[in-house]
């Protein structure tokens, strides 16, 4: 299945143009469904798959429905407990998603596809948030994840046995089994939703009106993009207006725009498509309106992330002696944005806004970080090998 999520800065049309994405699809032949959060003029809003056109249907994602089921299964599994502390319940009807809620509900969404749930569709698109909040909820899987391997490592739970022995020892209750089997579990839909980001048949679609506001928010996401190791497959230029008009209030409009979306070609997007969308005098209803902003259908042969964007060189030091660089493209980073800390067998890395905690390649854990640096959009991270930690040859 292709999977398609679409996202851009606010108020750049990043909904319209998801719905159009999906649309094209379907009147290329895909059998398609769109995921939104937001509501889509002519589109039904109903929570499951919803027909829209003959191959396209719709899902409605409504964040404080699965935030009140969520909490309702949650008082079911830990009943026991609650029933010993003499708690009291929440009806489903007092309870007020929480901030946060969204971006849950939204990965919930997402794992549902990756697990199979909504088989049988060709092209899967996904409305996704803002452009920044986009990016971290990308991440999400990933980081909690890690969080759950750092509280609850799998391979220190105790034996049931042991359990009431350990406790004594330690003078503090051990863990329940519940929450390791809850924790398994929550890792098992966590790592289904990083595969399906992940997979290399899924593309990330870029929304943006032309202007020096998204020139920036662009800019800024593409380091972010190289840093969690995603790929994009188009940007879409929103309310693009005419070329040519008499009026000079328009013209000066059109030619502002015009030289924003130059700049896009050579330095902010350079070899990633971009399509102009036209400014349709109104706000787009309906499927005629959709198909009139001409957006393109996903390309089957546009290859999605191609795997671990981590790559390692041979080098030598001003001494002549072996070192291995470990390099990732940034393109866009600033030095002055750039932190590097080595935990472990972890680098914790932070770019402007973006942060991300990877696991050191297996060979490198050996070695010792000698320094890095960024050039040309590509930060090396210099290691020599510790003569402690490495086999001695005669």
């Amino acid at each position: 299945m292709r999977t398609v999520l679409v996202t851009g800065p606010g108020g750049a049309g990043r909904t319209t143009v998801a719905a159009a994405t999906a649309l094209a699809a379907a009147d290329r032949g895909d059998r398609t469904l769109l995921f939104s959060a937001e509501a889509i003029p002519g589109f039904p809003a109903a929570t499951g798959p919803t027909p829209v056109t003959d191959r396209l249907d719709h899902v409605r994602i409504d964040s404080g429905e699965h935030f009140r089921a969520e909490l309702t299964e949650l008082q079911n599994r830990a009943s026991g407990v609650l029933d010993l502390l003499g708690a009291g319940r929440l009806d489903g009807e007092e309870l007020t998603e929480l901030p946060g809620s969204p971006q849950l509900a939204l990965l919930h969404t997402l794992r549902r596809a990756a697990e199979g749930d909504l088989s049988g569709y060709d092209t899967l698109v996904v409305d996704l948030p803002p452009l920044t909040e986009a990016l971290a909820l990308l991440a999400l899987p990933e980081q909690l994840r890690r969080y759950l391997r750092r509280l609850l490592p799998a391979e220190r739970q105790a034996a049931r046995a042991l359990r009431p022995v350990l406790a004594q020892l330690a003078g503090v209750p051990m863990p329940a089994q519940w929450l390791y089997e809850a924790a398994a579990r929550k890792d098992e839909e966590l790592a289904a939703v990083q595969a399906l980001i992940e997979d290399g048949a899924t593309t990330l679609r870029l929304v943006a009106e032309p202007g020096p506001a998204a020139e920036d928010a662009l800019h800024t996401a593409r380091t972010g993009l190289a840093l969690y190791g995603l790929s994009a497959d188009l940007l879409v230029a929103s309310r693009v207006l005419p070329r040519h008009s008499s009026d000079p209030w328009f013209a000066a409009l059109a030619a502002q725009q015009e030289k924003c979306l130059d700049h896009w070609h050579q330095d902010v997007a350079p070899g990633l498509p971009v399509h102009e969308a036209a400014h349709l005098g109104r706000d787009p209803e309906g499927a005629g309106d959709l198909a009139a902003l001409e957006i393109p259908a996903p390309d089957d042969r546009t290859p999605g992330r191609a795997g671990d964007p981590w790559w390692t060189e041979e080098e030598q030091d001003a001494d002549g002696a072996a070192t291995i660089a470990w390099c990732l493209p940034l393109p866009g980073a600033a030095k002055e944005d750039l932190r590097l800390v080595r935990r472990g067998d972890e680098l914790l890395l932070t770019v402007g806004p973006f942060h991300r905690i990877v696991r050191i390649a297996s060979a490198l854990r050996r070695c010792t970080v000698s320094g890095a640096a960024l050039a040309d959009g590509v930060l090396r991270v210099r290691f020599t090998p510790d003569p402690a930690l490495w086999p001695r040859t005669s």
